[in-house]
């Protein structure tokens, strides 16, 4: 009996390779049926932060499995003070198109719940709302006070590490991913220099 439990015990490991093996060989044959991922398109901004894209084509006559498109964000560095609103430089854009047989001054409309990444603006002076364009440019912020940006009309998240998907969020000392420690809460007060008799309470790094 001793005999014929190895054997079994032996059959089944076979058995085992054999099935990853062919599990390997046919991811491999899936990743064959797409072409290599082609080179990385221009930023949709210079700053600010935008988004930034690669394509590959599907081989087979057939449907491939995954994606044809990936993302990847880029120019994350602070724009010049005088760059202007991203989402305001897009509802501006439309003051030279008539709209209901008028011209508009067209304001930006933040933080729609329903559908933030949709190009609505308000025209000033009046309490007109429109959805001017179903999708901002990529690169728009979601939210004002966030990082998350839309692309392709999509809301992606982004973390304060500047990767699409990631949910790294600063810390109360405003350090990325951080743990709290690079900074402590001082309360008090203390009286201005510049100002007698005012009282102020902050905090300092350590």
């Amino acid at each position: 009996h001793s005999c014929c439990h190895r054997r079994w015990m032996i059959y089944t490991g076979v058995d085992s390779k054999f099935q990853s093996s062919r599990t390997a060989r046919s991811e491999e044959d899936r990743d064959t049926l797409w072409d290599a991922w082609g080179s990385w398109s221009e930023c949709s901004r210079t700053c600010g932060g935008g988004a930034s894209y690669s394509l590959r084509r599907c081989l087979s006559s057939k449907t491939c499995e995954g994606q044809n498109i990936k993302y990847r964000t880029c120019s994350n560095v602070d724009c010049p003070p005088d760059a202007g609103d991203f989402r305001a430089q897009q509802c501006s854009a439309h003051a030279d198109v008539r709209y209901q047989g008028q011209y508009h001054e067209w304001l930006p409309v933040y933080n729609d719940p329903d559908n933030p990444c949709a190009l609505k603006c308000k025209a000033k002076g009046l309490g007109l709302v429109v959805e001017l364009a179903p999708k901002v440019l990529d690169g728009t912020r979601c939210y004002t006070e966030s990082l998350d940006m839309c692309i392709s009309g999509v809301c992606q998240i982004v973390g304060c590490d500047h990767d699409l998907g990631s949910t790294a969020k600063e810390d109360n000392c405003g350090v990325c991913s951080g743990d709290g420690s690079s900074c402590r809460l001082v309360r008090g007060h203390y009286k201005s220099q510049h100002a007698s008799g005012k009282r102020h309470s902050g905090g300092r790094p350590l």
